[in-house]
């Protein structure tokens, strides 16, 4: 009896080995997939450009807000294109077995020849959200000329909802808690768009900035709304959409949207007429002479 439960032991243990999914697998599993490897090339590539753009762009700005709004934009790509490295390499990407109740329990995926059980995640777009929408908060609260507790309550609400959006899409235990966090997430997103929707337009107006403000809060708007619709209707949520390379087409669309062409036409606009984001002001930086 000992013998025979060591054995079943020891292959227990060989399964779990058989299991173990390398960084190196990762790498082949998303470039074996054309269409989700292209969405995450495609963001690498724009973000490169991106960066190169508004490096040229920031040259001539002066102001020392002008030139905190332009630091602020410059960083959404910097970030992203870092994180989607990452994530193209493997490093922040992995696979998640889905608890019981969920669309996809038990589902495998064949992973360096193995078949394993998981579903894709590309855990790392939380990280890059994390650390890149907070710098859009910030050059979209220096336009409108908030004050620091605002914007202070804009980007904590913001990162409170990028956290608990990725506890629920690695949350393995509860298909309840999954959606738990899910509903967490959103009323922190609630908080973030009463701040767009309410609180700075006022600033705006009072800053003489109101029209590329309320252009940039309803592109802004509208396009982040998309992420809990995908994560709903993905292989996250209900389901409805399996696939990886869909669901990653359709946050590197989004992405691509609310940050490259958000912080172009942002930049256009700043170098345009850095004479009036110079003298708006309450946030940190005081108005130049």
């Amino acid at each position: 009896m000992i013998e025979h439960a060591l054995v079943d032991v020891t292959a227990a243990q060989s399964d779990i080995v058989l299991q173990q999914v390398t960084q190196g697998d990762v790498f082949e599993f998303i470039q074996d997939d054309t269409l989700l490897s292209s969405s995450l090339w495609a963001n690498i590539a724009l973000a490169g450009l991106s960066i190169l753009l508004f490096v040229a762009m920031g040259r001539k700005v002066e102001s020392t807000r002008a030139r905190m709004i332009w630091v602020a934009t410059l960083m959404v790509p910097l970030v992203s294109i870092s994180s989607y490295a990452s994530l193209v390499s493997g490093l922040t990407a992995g696979f998640v077995e889905m608890p019981a109740g969920h669309a996809l329990e038990g589902a495998t995926a064949m992973v360096g020849g193995e078949e394993v059980t998981g579903v894709f995640q590309p855990w790392g777009r939380y990280l890059t959200w994390t650390f890149s929408t907070p710098f859009i908060l910030a050059a979209l609260g220096m336009v409108a000329g908030t004050d620091r507790a605002t914007l202070f309550t804009a980007i904590a609400m913001d990162i409170g909802m990028c956290v608990t959006g990725l506890a629920a899409a690695l949350i393995e235990s509860s298909h309840l808690l999954r959606w738990v966090f899910f509903g967490i997430s959103c009323a922190f997103f609630l908080a973030v768009i009463y701040v767009l929707l309410v609180e700075w337009p006022e600033d705006a107006a009072a800053a003489g900035t109101a029209d590329i403000f309320n252009t940039l809060k309803i592109l802004t708007v509208v396009l982040w709304l998309g992420y809990p619709l995908i994560w709903a209707v993905g292989a996250e949520g209900l389901a409805l959409v399996e696939s990886a390379g869909l669901t990653s087409w359709g946050y590197s669309a989004l992405d691509i949207l609310a940050k490259y062409v958000f912080a172009f036409l942002l930049l256009r606009w700043v170098a345009a007429n850095e004479s009036v984001v110079s003298g708006s002001s309450s946030l940190g930086a005081p108005a130049d002479d």
